[in-house]
């Protein structure tokens, strides 16, 4: 049951500024480079969190005007409290660089979906995030997504492997972070990320 507080948002530049933060690196979503840069840089020593938000707001910008809408901010009564952020792999470059990818050319990457409170991780939040996102790509005629997922707990943003085998992914290569998968249409006739490159 969705609780009444609760709304979702898609992420846009304004909204991306409000994402949830926390007390240790990165700090918010909104500073974290981590899948953007091959070397999967979220620290703030070149430039500082201005840096790391204006090149942010950059790859949100980017993104959108080739493949739209991008991302999700979860919202329970006013107080931003989850974050999703997915695309094509070739928008998140150092997805190639785990030990279970690349990721497939013919899915769309979630490559965050984070509730980074304890207090709010135990009220459906991710789930409302994923069922949202999963109903998007659908309409959008996206033929799977995939995502690296942890083995315990939430230390990974992306969530863990038991939150997504329990929504219908399978693991495509296993790893410490193992790569899954969930089709979402069969029969696509043509592939809608055909041409989508990042600018």
């Amino acid at each position: 049951m969705k609780d009444p507080g609760l709304h979702l948002e898609d992420l846009t530049i304004e909204n991306l500024l409000l994402a949830p933060e926390w007390d240790a690196p990165p700090y918010s979503c909104k500073f974290c480079l981590c899948w953007e840069h091959l070397q999967g840089n979220t620290s703030f020593s070149e430039g500082g969190a201005a840096e790391a938000l204006r090149q942010k707001i950059a790859r949100i910008r980017a993104t959108r005007k080739v493949f739209g809408n991008c991302g999700r901010i979860a919202f329970l009564d006013g107080m931003s409290v989850g974050y999703a952020q997915y695309a094509p792999p070739d928008f998140l470059p150092n997805s190639r660089e785990y030990p279970a990818g690349p990721p497939s050319t013919d899915s769309v990457l979630l490559a965050c979906l984070f509730v980074p409170h304890r207090e709010f991780q135990r009220r459906n939040i991710g789930q409302h995030l994923l069922t949202a996102i999963l109903n998007e790509l659908v309409e959008r005629g996206i033929p799977a997504v995939e995502t690296f997922a942890c083995r315990d707990g939430w230390e990974n943003p992306s969530g863990s492997i038991d939150f997504y085998r329990k929504r219908g992914f399978t693991v495509v290569r296993d790893d410490a972070y193992p790569l899954l998968r969930r089709e979402l249409k069969s029969g696509v006739e043509k592939n809608p990320l055909a041409g989508a490159i990042p600018g």
